[in-house]
């Protein structure tokens, strides 16, 4: 990791450096992607079998794609039991959570006769998207049906790659099953969100599409957005960690590791005032280093994206963290509820020392779809308001609209829009 002195220039080089981590720094793959679309959206299920022998290399068609119930109960047998029952308690945790989100519809009536009001419904169909090449995440699936679920959604779908041999990671199917996904199928890639936008013969369309995966198929979300709603672009993973003397050095250098093992693009950053801490801590990643399995990916994300910025005040160090807005902050100082008062951008913040973020990830109940790459300054984690759709209702009487039809004529006409002063205008000649 390399540590650097906090100041104004030093942070400006740290955004401009993450920020080219963003999928809107990849052009080069947009044409790949758009091409694979155009041929979903003509050929169907055609070109998704045929993306899905040339990119996952088994034989899929109309009879396979759809992962059958003695598919699920045989990932049932295969993931020992213990599991199944963690993934339990954590889909408990997650749905209670997600439950407290939930908002009613509402009418507001008067005396003379108007009625304003906002219906609050779920989408009909939701499709989420589950990575299957380098690792398998049923904690996704969790994070991303359950919030739809619990909105009422009637239909989610999902789609993941399978191996070579047609079959689809145990843990992913049976987190599908805890979670209450109603269909699954065997496709990945830009392929399986091309054909979730659009439908094909076997693939129903979907209204929205949340969840993560690599570059082409955060760039076919991207591409596919207005067609059919998305929950973002999500970039790699990021944590951000500000720790005062009061921090344990061994827990911020393995907090920091957590995220640095997702992927090379991952990064990690200590924000400290404390330069012992920081020598600290980079002393302990050393020693993590040598007990990790990931230790590759690791130094290629600490090497390029991993840092330590020694800040002068408190104060900097919060300033820092907001310009930076990262996915996963968490604060271990002598009083973590008073500099999270002053936290303005953060997908999820992690206070004191016994919330490091896997417990985000894994078990609390939040949800783990967090906005990246600075977005956290005006995108929110998924959540049950992800999966709904606001009605407006308006209702006037004659004598209600007889109070304003003037100024709305007034304004209509000061618009040149004579067409819409004369729709109020009609009921009261």
């Amino acid at each position: 990791m390399k540590t650097i002195k906090l100041t104004e220039d030093t942070k400006k080089d740290l955004l401009d450096k993450l920020l080219k981590r963003s999928p809107d720094k990849y052009p080069e793959y947009e044409k790949v992607v758009a091409d694979i679309i155009a041929d979903i959206r003509t050929r169907g299920d055609q070109a998704v079998f045929a993306y899905t022998r040339k990119f996952d290399k088994w034989e899929c068609d109309a009879e396979n794609v759809c992962v059958t119930e003695a598919e699920i109960a045989e990932a049932f047998d295969v993931i020992e039991a213990s599991f199944v029952e963690v993934l339990r308690r954590s889909a408990a945790n997650i749905e209670d959570f997600h439950r407290k989100q939930l908002r009613s519809s509402w009418i507001d009536t008067k005396p003379d006769g108007s009625l304003l009001g906002q219906r609050i419904l779920p989408l009909s169909v939701s499709g989420v998207y589950v990575p299957g090449g380098k690792a398998a995440y049923p904690s996704s699936v969790l994070m991303n049906v359950i919030p739809a679920k619990v909105a009422g959604v009637r239909r989610v779908i999902m789609t993941t790659p399978a191996g070579a041999d047609g079959k689809v990671n145990p843990g992913t199917l049976v987190a599908a099953k805890i979670a209450g996904v109603d269909e699954i199928y065997k496709v990945g890639g830009a392929q399986a969100i091309a054909a979730m936008a659009f439908g094909t013969e076997s693939i129903p369309k979907v209204d929205k599409i949340t969840g993560p995966g690599n570059i082409f198929v955060a760039l076919a979300k991207k591409a596919c957005f207005g067609y059919v709603s998305i929950d973002s672009i999500a970039g790699p993973s990021e944590i951000l960690v500000i720790a005062d003397e009061t921090a344990n050095p061994r827990y911020v250098a393995a907090d920091l590791l957590s995220q640095a093992e997702h992927d090379e693009l991952a990064s990690a950053i200590l924000i400290t005032t404390e330069e012992k801490l920081a020598a600290e801590v980079e002393q302990q990643i050393e020693g993590f280093m040598q007990e990790l399995s990931r230790t590759k990916i690791i130094r290629k994300s600490l090497d390029n994206y991993g840092y330590i910025l020694v800040a002068d005040t408190m104060e900097d160090a919060v300033d820092a963290a907001n310009a930076i807005a990262s996915e996963h902050l968490e604060i271990l100082t002598k009083d973590p509820y008073a500099v999270m008062t002053r936290i303005e951008n953060a997908g999820a913040v992690f206070l004191g020392e016994y919330s490091s973020e896997p417990l985000g990830d894994y078990y609390a109940g939040p949800n783990h779809i967090l906005p990246t790459n600075g977005t956290a300054k005006f995108f929110s984690p998924l959540n049950v308001d992800d999966f709904m759709k606001k009605m407006s209702l308006i209702s006037y009487s004659r004598e209600a609209l007889e109070k304003a039809h003037r100024d709305i004529e007034f304004f209509a006409e000061k618009e040149g829009l004579t067409a819409h002063a004369n729709s109020i205008r009609v009921r009261f000649e």
